[in-house]
């Protein structure tokens, strides 16, 4: 082989080496650049996740967002700013017992089975009006919904007839049907609907369902709240009459039985 021949076969070696380094620079290249693009858009998903976490995070739930309504949607029966204001009786009496509860209050449990039926009875003899304030504080110290929700409910209720309030009221602290304090059934809309079938005026009313499922009356429950928290009552269940506390005699706590119940309200009738 002649010397020339092999000069030109290493230089064509060379280019050809030179060549292959070109490419697989490229190569290296464009394989970078793709490690890097896909970390980025890894890296901006990751991001983007959190920011979407940060933003649920922040976004107020439904019960908040209720509270904060500007359009409320209040039950019949009802009167004054957003229907807060619920007077069930004859217009003939002249007082007003105002009564004071929380859905989820033992002891407005055990006051609603020992005089639910005397303060129907008196109502409906005229003896004196009552106004219904409901509160959800509750909720907030042990945690949960279930006032909300129960008082939405009630809302449904008072929507179909003062009296289909006044019996799912009673239904929903009677021994079957109310919780312990620590239990917060009533934020099942199916417990409240299971409840309201023991009521003759709500039992298969597919209307009151609707409007319990659909939180139809939320946003008037925490407006109903808010007014009970506007009250300066500090605990339920509380009776006045005439903006006075009606209490036990000796106490600054409710009557609980139908004697002492009868003797404080005699007494604030004539007053």
């Amino acid at each position: 082989m002649s010397k020339r021949n092999t000069q030109a076969n290493k230089a064509a070696a060379r280019e050809r080496l030179r060549a292959e380094r070109e490419r697989q620079a490229k190569k290296d290249k464009a394989r970078k650049q793709i490690v890097v693009g896909v970390s980025v858009v890894a890296a901006l998903a990751v991001i983007g996740g959190i920011s979407y976490g940060v933003m649920q995070l922040n976004k107020p739930d439904a019960w908040t967002a209720a509270a904060d309504a500007k359009n409320v949607t209040a039950p019949k029966n009802t009167s004054g700013k957003d229907g807060t204001t619920v007077v069930i009786g004859k217009s003939t009496a002249k007082k007003t017992l105002e009564l004071y509860e929380d859905s989820r209050c033992p002891i407005c449990g055990t006051f609603e089975q020992a005089l639910g039926e005397t303060v129907e009875k008196d109502v409906e003899a005229g003896k004196y009006k009552i106004k219904y304030v409901g509160a959800t504080f509750i909720d907030n110290t042990d945690s949960g919904e279930g006032s909300k929700n129960a008082l939405s409910a009630l809302g449904a209720a008072l929507d179909v007839s003062p009296e289909a309030f006044l019996d799912y009221k009673a239904a929903l602290y009677s021994a079957k049907y109310h919780p312990e304090e620590s239990d917060d059934k009533f934020a099942k809309d199916s417990f409240l609907i299971e409840v309201a079938d023991s009521v003759d005026a709500l039992k298969g009313n597919k209307e009151f369902q609707k409007a319990v499922e659909d939180g139809t009356y939320d946003a008037w429950a925490m407006k109903m709240s808010k007014a009970f928290d506007k009250s300066g009552v500090t605990g339920t269940p509380s009776l006045r009459m005439d903006g006075k506390p009606v209490t036990a005699e000796g106490s600054e706590n409710a009557p609980m039985t139908v004697p002492d119940f009868n003797a404080a309200v005699d007494k604030a009738l004539k007053a």
